[in-house]
C-alpha cells in the first residue's frame, strides 16, 4: 500500500486557488456550490477548495494534514482520496439545503474524522488542548456543531455533521 502524501497535495491546492480567490475578483462565485449551481457539476468538486477566509483556511489546513495524513497511513490513498471526496461532496449538497451556499474542506475533513472514529476510535489526540480517544473527540466536536446549528455564526455547523456521518459510513 503507497502512501502519497496526498492530504498535503490536497492542502496545497486549498492553498493555491486561496491565493487565485484573492487576487480575482468574483472567482468565488464561479466555484462556490448553491442551489443555483446544480447543473454545473464541476461546482460539486471546487467548492471543497474554496474558503473564506484566512482563519478558515489554516483550521481546515491544520486538521487535514494532521487527520489526513492518518487516516491516508490506514487505509491507502485511494481510499482516503475517496473518503475525502464523497464526504466533501455529500457535505456541501446537505449544507445549501440550509445555507444559500457552501463552501470549503470542513465537511471533507469531518469526514475523515469519521471514518477515523470508526477504525481506530481509541487514537489519541488533542482536542481543546487535552489529551482524548478521537471518539470523544468527535462527540465534543459534534455537540459544539448541534450547539452552532441553534446558534448561527456563519460556521457551515452542518456541513461539518453531515461530513462526520457520512464519514462513520464510510468507515
Amino acid at each position: 500500500m503507497k502512501f502519497r502524501f496526498y492530504a498535503l497535495w490536497l492542502s496545497l491546492i486549498c492553498i493555491i486557488v486561496f491565493l487565485i480567490q484573492i487576487a480575482v475578483p468574483d472567482f468565488t462565485d464561479l466555484f462556490v456550490l448553491n442551489q443555483d449551481s446544480y447543473t454545473q457539476i464541476w461546482r460539486f468538486v471546487t467548492a471543497i477548495f474554496l474558503h473564506g477566509g484566512v482563519a478558515h483556511l489554516i483550521y481546515n489546513l491544520f486538521a487535514l494534514i494532521l487527520f489526513g495524513t492518518i487516516l491516508e497511513r490506514l487505509i491507502g490513498s485511494r481510499n482516503f482520496l475517496l473518503t475525502f471526496f464523497l464526504a466533501g461532496i455529500g457535505a456541501n449538497i446537505i449544507a445549501v439545503f440550509f445555507y444559500p451556499s457552501s463552501l470549503g474542506a470542513s465537511g471533507a475533513i469531518f469526514g475523515i474524522i469519521g471514518a477515523l472514529i470508526l477504525i481506530r476510535p481509541s487514537l489519541m489526540v488533542f482536542a481543546f488542548g487535552i489529551p482524548m480517544p478521537i471518539f470523544i473527540a468527535g462527540i465534543v466536536w459534534a455537540a459544539g456543531d448541534i450547539i452552532g446549528v441553534f446558534f448561527p455564526s456563519g460556521v457551515g455547523n452542518i456541513a461539518h455533521l453531515a461530513g462526520l456521518f457520512l464519514g462513520l459510513i464510510i468507515g
